[in-house]
Order: structure tokens, then C-alpha cells, then sequence
């Protein structure tokens, strides 16, 4: 995989993708010119294995710490697993409505990667099967690819999270 530095003509790079150039890490940006959300239709419309797909899920805990969360987007996040992997008692989805406030995203376009606040994030240990993984590049039709291993680099936490 080649470090891409310059993104496709007529768009912009997004933070998540300024971030990973100012750590070096290599990515390839995907610009799929779509307004699909659903992170399932999306790797079908497009030919992506959904398995290296990954979607972006935001929880708060029963401490009232706000947790982020990728799964591969056929599978269903287990909050159980959630709870265990970050050590809290238990944690449930935020609501949809309160993403951009938190997050700085919008539900389809939301990056694990520039939120406008640090939040703990782990991704399902499924994502180490693969060469590189593919998860929202912080704008919808973006996604970024890349090599799992590259996301300890940004504190990112390899567990079981799927149910």
C-alpha cells in the first residue's frame, strides 16, 4: 500500500485523513460518490468485502464516558463485549441525534479517526485477519484503507466486540 498524499481531484481531505498523514501513516482514500449510509449496502454496492468493512459505533457508559466502537458492518456490536473490553459496568448506544454534537459526524460519514473530543476507541479483533481494513473517512461515500496494525499508532484497541 502507497501513502497517498494527494487526494482525488475535486475533493477535500478530511481530518481523519490530515491526521493519519501527520502521524505517517499510509492509507488509500476511497471516494465512492454515494449517498448510501448503511454501511452493509455500501461494501455490497461497491464489490467491498463487508467482513474488512468496518462501522463506527459511539456508547456511553454507565460512567458517563463516551466510548467508540468499529465492527465489521454485518455484524452487530455485543454492548456486553463493549462493557468488558473498556472495563465499565455496562454502556448503550447514544442516540443518532446526539452524534454531530459529540462527535463532530454525521451517522454514515462518522471516522473513528479526528472526533472533536479523544474518546477511548477498540475495534473487533477480526479486523487482525486482514492486509488492510476499510472504515468512514469522516464524510459520507469517504472511506479510508489501510492496515489494522497502523491503528495502535492512534490508540486504537484490538478485543472481541461482536455478538
Amino acid at each position: 500500500m502507497s501513502k497517498k498524499s494527494k487526494h482525488d481531484k475535486g475533493s477535500t481531505k478530511t481530518n481523519a485523513m490530515r491526521i493519519l498523514e501527520d502521524l505517517n501513516i499510509e492509507y488509500i482514500p476511497h471516494e465512492l460518490n454515494t449517498k448510501i449510509t448503511n454501511g452493509s449496502e455500501l461494501a455490497r454496492t461497491f464489490g467491498i468485502d463487508p467482513a474488512k468493512t468496518f462501522k463506527t459505533l459511539v456508547t456511553i457508559a454507565n460512567t458517563k464516558e463516551y466510548l467508540v466502537f468499529l465492527v465489521p458492518v454485518d455484524e452487530k456490536l455485543s454492548l456486553k463485549k463493549a462493557a468488558s473490553a473498556a472495563g465499565v459496568k455496562n454502556v448503550e448506544m447514544i442516540l443518532q441525534k446526539d452524534l454531530f454534537n459529540r462527535t463532530g459526524y454525521v451517522h454514515g460519514g462518522c471516522s473513528p479517526i479526528g472526533m472533536k473530543k479523544s474518546f477511548r476507541t477498540f475495534i473487533d479483533q477480526s479486523a487482525e485477519n486482514f492486509d488492510t481494513i476499510l472504515f468512514s473517512a469522516g464524510k459520507i461515500g469517504e472511506q479510508i484503507e489501510t492496515d489494522p496494525k497502523n491503528l495502535e499508532k492512534l490508540s486504537i484497541t484490538f478485543s472481541d466486540l461482536t455478538a
